[in-house]
């Protein structure tokens, strides 16, 4: 039976440990940091906040991990989408050089946070493969290869023949390995992280919709939907493609183009097919323009995900796809159902780089992951709580001060990943 999952988290709501700490905020509070969001960047500035002795309140819409940190594939990456030497491009050596060494450790700040508050969070340290699709896949992966090699990192290309034995597929010309990276269950993630920080004196409200941030003398007033006042002497916004509730979010959002991505997950597989697929337990994603990603969780299930939004006729486009090119890939899997899915946005911005805001005094915000949230919003919530504490600088940043703008044709750019993600799979896999 097939879990629709559009408006939940799918497997991920499914087998993730309850988060019970959180309570909607019911009375007026004061604070040292109001921090609106409660997914990875939000949790973390909490949790290293709340460390150092700082009163701190996360005001989240919905509940933890509601947005794109509890329906993302669950594969923790170094970097970014784009190769080191264009972030050096867009940066410019010094914060270029600065932000790759700084995501490049950002997996493994994830899984010391994992093993130090003890997140059940199903964590694989096993790297991912990025799979080369035919000739021109495989200068791609070699490029990435030859400059992160050259910045020292543990990264390997891998041919054909391994990169089969490594999958369970012979669809690939190769991948390239890294073994910096690896997988975990996304929500639980999430949901561990606001435990640690309330653990820590933080203090967590769900279910708390903000619609309004305005400075009174030197302080904010963070107010919501029922008329509740947070008086803090600072704020952090980390709210992402889900920002549009807030004036400050809105202001972030507006400059992020939104991505539908969806994952479907399969039955727990047999032994004798997890024997044989990604044995390695690494996490998968390929080189297409409108990519497959896949990963197995700990019961065994194959998480098969792409680039669409499973609504209206694309619900059934991408399951039907989904169903061909699974069965294209590993054809043991032709008659396994999918017992998941659902799907939700990413956030893009012109570079494919985050941004760093400062929205008013005392105000800032990091966001605009493209797709690689779980470690940069893990070590950037780290960064703006140092940044509120005054640990830091704005100059010490690995991101240069951006004046937040809207996204020319951002709707209309919206709606056609979307429509171009159903026209491709209505095609795909077919011959």
């Amino acid at each position: 039976m097939v879990n629709d999952g559009s408006g939940t988290r799918g497997l991920w709501e499914a087998t993730a440990p309850p988060f019970q700490t959180g309570s909607t905020l019911s009375r007026n509070i004061t604070v040292d940091v109001a921090i609106v969001g409660g997914g990875y960047t939000g949790c973390s500035a909490a949790l290293h906040l709340a460390q150092q002795g700082a009163k701190v309140a996360v005001l989240e819409h919905m509940d933890i991990g509601h947005g794109g940190s509890g329906r993302n594939v669950g594969l923790v990456n170094a970097g970014m989408w784009v190769r080191p030497h264009a972030v050096k491009e867009a940066l410019g050596e010094a914060k270029g050089s600065a932000l790759l060494t700084f995501l490049g450790q950002g997996p493994s700040v994830v899984f010391d946070l994992v093993r130090r508050f003890d997140i059940a969070c199903e964590a694989v340290e096993q790297g991912t493969l990025h799979c080369a699709v035919g000739a021109g896949g495989m200068r791609e992966i070699a490029e990435r290869a030859r400059q992160w090699q050259a910045l020292g990192a543990p990264v390997e290309l891998i041919d054909a023949r391994r990169t089969a034995q490594m999958l369970g597929t012979q669809a690939y010309r190769g991948s390239l390995l890294d073994r910096r990276a690896g997988t975990i269950q996304p929500l639980a993630y999430a949901r561990g992280l606001a435990r640690a920080a309330a653990d820590a004196g933080a203090q967590i409200f769900t279910q708390t919709r903000i619609v309004n941030t305005a400075r009174m003398a030197n302080t904010w007033c963070v107010t919501t939907a029922d008329g509740i006042e947070v008086r803090a002497n600072a704020v952090i916004v980390a709210t992402g493609a889900y920002g549009a509730h807030l004036n400050a979010a809105d202001t972030v959002a507006g400059e992020l183009v939104r991505l539908p991505y969806f994952n479907m997950a399969t039955q727990p597989l047999t032994a004798a097919q997890r024997a044989a697929i990604l044995p390695g337990r690494q996490g998968a994603w390929d080189t297409r323009s409108v990519l497959s990603s896949f990963r197995l969780d700990d019961q065994g299930r194959l998480v098969f995900g792409s680039v669409g939004a499973l609504r209206s006729a694309g619900a059934r486009v991408h399951h039907d796809w989904g169903r061909r090119a699974l069965a294209k890939l590993f054809p043991q899997l032709a008659p396994v159902s999918f017992d998941y899915q659902w799907y939700g946005w990413i956030g893009m911005t012109s570079n494919a780089l985050p941004r760093f805001y400062r929205l008013g005094p005392n105000m800032v915000s990091i966001s605009g992951y493209n797709g690689r949230g779980i470690a940069p919003g893990t070590v950037f919530g780290k960064v703006l709580a140092e940044l509120t504490l005054g640990h830091r600088s704005d100059e010490d940043l690995p991101l240069p001060l951006t004046d937040a703008r809207r996204a020319v044709g951002r709707r209309i750019r919206s709606v056609g990943y979307e429509a171009g993600a159903s026209l491709s799979h209505f095609f795909g896999s077919r011959f």
